[in-house]
């Protein structure tokens, strides 16, 4: 966890960028599972996303630019052989929630570690919404503090979004490996 991964500046421009993504409709109601077996599962999962694939704004790019010296640095610090990061924003409307779950995909092992930007301002205890990661030591819980950087194995931990009472929103992705052959 790293509190001001982005200074103030560019979670005002990030922030602004999800809620105008949401007003002009590019923002879909998430699926779970993949290809065509995804589906709306909206009592398992209730947040809405935009996937990030070309960077129009000058924020998504320092994002995704912010995002790349973090892989280079796990890369050399840890040999973690991540090559790339797929992510998307992600705004949880009052009261919605992702129930316990890994990121793994079922039959891929590309995506290596997860990470969450919290795109909320002045976000509090009562507002709800944590993070719920179950670890080998027990739950740990934190809170969607605007600027903050959770990151953690995409394999390992399982993990929840508690409810919140108000907008909750996210930049969200995965840094990915070359997948293994035969995987399964």
């Amino acid at each position: 966890m790293v509190d001001a991964f982005v200074d103030a500046n560019l979670l005002g421009a990030l922030h602004d960028r999800c809620i105008e993504l949401h007003a002009a409709g590019a923002l879909r109601a998430a699926r779970i599972g993949r290809g065509e077996s995804a589906q709306l599962a909206p009592e398992v999962r209730g947040d809405f996303i935009s996937w990030l694939t070309h960077p129009e704004r000058d924020a998504e790019q320092r994002l995704l630019a912010r995002l790349d010296e973090l892989r280079a640095e796990m890369n050399r610090e840890l040999m973690a052989g991540l090559e790339d990061f797929e992510g998307h924003f992600a705004l949880y409307p009052a009261g919605a929630s992702y129930a316990r779950h890994f990121d793994r995909l079922v039959g891929s092992d590309a995506r290596a570690i997860s990470a969450v930007v919290y795109l909320n301002s002045d976000w509090t205890e009562e507002d709800g919404g944590k993070l719920r990661l179950f670890t080998d030591d027990g739950i740990v819980e934190i809170q969607p503090l605007g600027g903050r950087l959770v990151a953690f194995q995409s394999d390992r931990f399982e993990h929840e979004v508690l409810p919140a009472g108000r907008e909750r929103m996210s930049f969200t992705g995965w840094f990915r490996r070359r997948p293994s052959e035969g995987f399964l």
